[in-house]
């Protein structure tokens, strides 16, 4: 897939009203806010709409820069929302399993909360086990974004924008970040990330979304079929750290390179399946990190729905809902345990600990760029 980076794209004069470019009204991209509700601090949290000019819409609010809904057509035309959620912002603030978020400062786990950078030693929340997970007790997910929204050439877009100040949740730096979610009109969500720091630090965000194809609450998703652009992954320790090895997927549970239903061996006897009881493992994406490749492909042989995966990062998190377990999500549906699946383009977990994975490191003067699509389809 082929794609210009974002900061090239034709930025075009919003209307009074956010309405695209369009001769038709019926068939028009459109861009609407509402409110969506205070958190408990009292903060006003809005609602972004974005719609496709093939009727492809997705719902992203501004605390934590979340992904809402996303309502793609099965291969009947017959629309759907396939990211899990919840109808009110209490619900997120209370309950929510990092549903559709932006996590960071630093995406997935880092050894026992501390990594040493440039002689110094940082400490960290431990919220996960023995270890540190997605920014803290307070990450990027539990923050109200700036937004802002604007029409490409490509569609639809909105940007998030947020500052973490120095030793925020125990990282060095003040971080400025942007993130910009665009509705393109060849049914993407496009992700693109920028930050700039003032001192070095660390940084790994992602969009933490859980896909169901199938509709969100629809059942689990045992049958939907995987592909991973991957040869290796990162076998882990019994707290889901990796060891610091990169092993081949070949004769593993973990060789996703033909497509293969997720439920096939995700109870295999295998001792990196255990942790989660599923799966919860970085694969390691073939190709060049920082170029826009081929990540993954997932497919739900019932709605005939298709997820295309794109990805300048080095690494993919599958995570199979292993710890969903009756949930009460949008509309009451009960979300079941592997009810839905998340891929967390990322940096490998740990990296600020491991010196043989690609650097999380970044240093005044630099910017941080991450970019990921995730287009959809059916058949």
């Amino acid at each position: 897939m082929k794609s210009l980076p974002f900061q090239n794209l034709i930025i075009l004069p919003l209307t009074l009203a956010l309405h695209c470019m369009s001769a038709n009204a019926q068939d028009a991209a459109s861009i609407s806010k509402k409110p969506f509700g205070k958190t408990k601090d009292g903060q006003a949290v809005e609602l972004y709409t974005l719609k496709n000019a093939n009727g492809l819409s997705a719902d992203i609010m501004t605390y934590g820069g979340t992904v809402v809904s996303l309502n793609v057509p099965d291969k009947a035309g017959k629309m759907a929302d396939v990211v899990l959620g919840f109808d009110t912002l209490a619900e997120y603030e209370e309950k929510s399993p990092y549903f559709g978020c932006i996590t960071g400062r630093y995406t997935n786990r880092i050894a026992k909360g501390k990594f040493t950078l440039e002689g110094e030693e940082y400490t960290l929340a431990v919220n996960n086990d023995v270890n540190h997970l997605h920014g803290g007790l307070k990450g990027f997910d539990k923050h109200v974004w700036k937004a802002s929204a604007e029409e490409t050439s490509h569609g639809p877009a909105v940007t998030f924008k947020h500052t973490s100040p120095d030793g925020d949740e125990g990282y060095p730096g003040t971080l400025s970040m942007e993130v910009t979610y665009a509705l393109t009109n060849d049914n993407a969500l496009r992700i693109d990330y920028k930050a700039t720091t003032d001192k070095a630090t660390v940084i790994n965000l992602t969009n933490h979304s859980y896909f169901n194809l199938g509709g969100e609450g629809n059942g689990t998703i045992l049958d939907h079929e995987v592909t991973l652009f991957a040869d290796m992954f990162t076998p882990t320790d019994a707290t889901a750290i990796p060891i610091g090895e990169l092993a081949s997927v070949e004769g593993t549970p973990f060789d996703f390179r033909k497509s293969t239903p997720i439920g096939q061996r995700i109870d295999a006897a295998d001792t990196q399946i255990k942790y989660g009881q599923g799966y919860d493992h970085n694969f390691v994406v073939n190709g060049k990190p920082g170029t826009l490749r081929p990540t993954a492909i997932v497919h739900d042989p019932k709605s005939g729905r298709v997820m295309e995966i794109s990805t300048t990062e080095p690494g993919v998190q599958l995570y199979t809902g292993n710890f969903l377990d009756g949930l009460a999500g949008k509309g009451g549906k009960t979300y079941v345990r592997r009810g839905a699946l998340c891929l967390e383009t990322q940096h490998f977990p740990d990296s600020p600990n491991q010196v043989t994975f690609p650097s999380v490191v970044l240093r005044p003067g630099a910017t941080y760029t991450h970019t990921t699509v995730h287009k959809f389809s059916a058949r």
